[in-house]
């Protein structure tokens, strides 16, 4: 396949990525998903669109490493060891965003809105009292920290920096509806991604 070919193909690839991607975190899929399986699903449906956004980024991944296109750079030792230590690191704020996050992955509540009897404060915890949010910051230090380049795995990374920032554009929206004032206000205090505030939790 010729290097113009395998760029195409992994643009287009990311696409349907992006598209499907999309459609399993909208509320019509959610609530398509709720009526047809039930409540019994809601604690569990955030473990299984992880497992599937896993399952379509492997093939992805095996795409870039059959056709990963002219070498830019490769970072020698030491700094190759200091930037694998950055991921490894941005791989447990991930991990610690999940833990200290459950106002971001409650099905039910996302779809019942601020003003529902069922609705929950947004009583950010942990990371969230640093930034808003935690996933951007790790997902930009994962993937450029990778100590070598070439020409496809720039434009992918390229592609995911842009599907990283709408989706955490998206992600804003959704917990606006979903509390209203209270995660106006605390917007209003907690920047989105570089915690130069340092240390805030609106509300206590």
């Amino acid at each position: 396949m010729f290097p113009q070919e395998s760029a195409l193909f992994l643009v287009i690839y990311l696409a349907l990525f992006a598209v499907i991607h999309s459609l399993m975190a909208s509320f019509p899929f959610k609530r398509r998903v709720q009526k047809v399986l039930g409540h019994r699903m809601d604690p569990w449906y955030p473990a299984l669109f992880s497992v599937a956004a896993i399952a379509m980024v492997l093939p992805l991944v095996y795409l870039v490493y059959l056709f990963p296109g002219r070498i830019l750079y490769v970072v020698p030792s030491p700094w190759r060891w200091a930037m694998v230590m950055g991921q490894v690191l941005a791989g447990l704020l991930s991990v610690r965003a999940f833990t200290d996050g459950p106002h971001r992955f409650k099905v039910p509540l996302q779809l019942a809105g601020p003003r529902a009897s069922e609705a929950e404060r947004l009583a950010p915890r942990g990371i969230y009292c640093w930034i808003r949010d935690p996933f951007l910051l790790s997902g930009f230090l994962l993937i450029w920290l990778t100590p070598f380049m070439t020409t496809n795995i720039l434009i992918l990374y390229a592609i995911v920096t842009v599907y990283l920032c709408l989706g955490s554009l998206h992600w804003e929206r959704r917990l606006l509806a979903q509390f209203g004032d209270e995660y106006r206000a605390y917007r209003s205090r907690v920047p989105r991604m570089v915690p130069w505030r340092g240390r805030v939790c609106p509300g206590r």
